[in-house]
């Protein structure tokens, strides 16, 4: 099946290249693009900066993908997966038994895989995930600000195989003027948008250690 995705940067990207880019990104080296070519638009600017969104065509028929969104995972799986690649802050107790306890039980298995979709630990999603592992956001808060936002999903590409499949078709010119206001307006009304707890039945990290809570608890769904 082809599937259309979209790259946004200070560039056009004709060839994406294999083994190229930060080794610290999310899901470590590889070429990061969106499904949504209003959210490519977002990433591609800064503010007072214009961008670029190239857009692809890639045969994804066959192609080994996790799909960190599906509800074969949960977000403490996509963390198990970008503490391999982020530096979260560590320093107090609660937040290095979360990152010991998340490392054990809910790491993926991602070497061998051709493509990743994920949550992108922008700058929100980021402070998301560390309040939750300083044990000052629920899970179900985290898990809402993860999964109410479709604008954070990344489409990666990892390995050779994927690279070999994937086709440039075009580019548009972007404005910050136009794109980055509506980037910051969704950033702030999904910050507005999360409580600390959102219900008797809704739990924290220590929780979550102390009970022993595992992938296939139905609490985590």
């Amino acid at each position: 099946m082809n599937k259309t995705i979209y790259h946004g940067g200070e560039r056009i990207v004709r060839n994406p290249a294999f083994g190229t880019g930060r080794p610290y990104n999310d899901f470590g080296l590889g070429f990061y693009c969106t499904e949504y070519p209003q959210h490519a638009a977002e990433w591609a600017v800064g503010e007072g900066r214009n961008g670029f969104v190239s857009s692809y065509s890639i045969d994804s028929d066959g192609l080994r993908i996790i799909n960190l969104c599906s509800s074969q995972y949960n977000p403490l799986h996509w963390l198990g997966l970008i503490f391999n690649y982020r530096e979260f802050d560590l320093s107090s107790d609660t937040a290095y038994r979360a990152r010991e306890y998340i490392g054990k039980y809910y790491s993926v298995d991602h070497q061998a895989c051709d493509c990743i979709i994920g949550y992108r630990a922008d700058n929100r999603c980021f402070m998301f995930a560390q309040n939750f592992l300083d044990g000052k956001l629920s899970y179900m808060s985290f898990r809402t600000a993860l999964l109410g936002d479709t604008s954070n999903r990344q489409f990666v590409l990892k390995s050779n195989r994927a690279f070999d499949r994937i086709s440039f078709t075009g580019y548009e010119p972007v404005l910050s003027e136009d794109a980055f206001p509506a980037r910051r307006s969704r950033e702030i009304k999904a910050m507005k948008s999360i409580k600390p707890s959102a219900g008797s039945n809704d739990f924290f990290i220590t929780s979550l250690i102390e009970e022993e809570v595992r992938p296939y608890d139905t609490r985590l769904r």
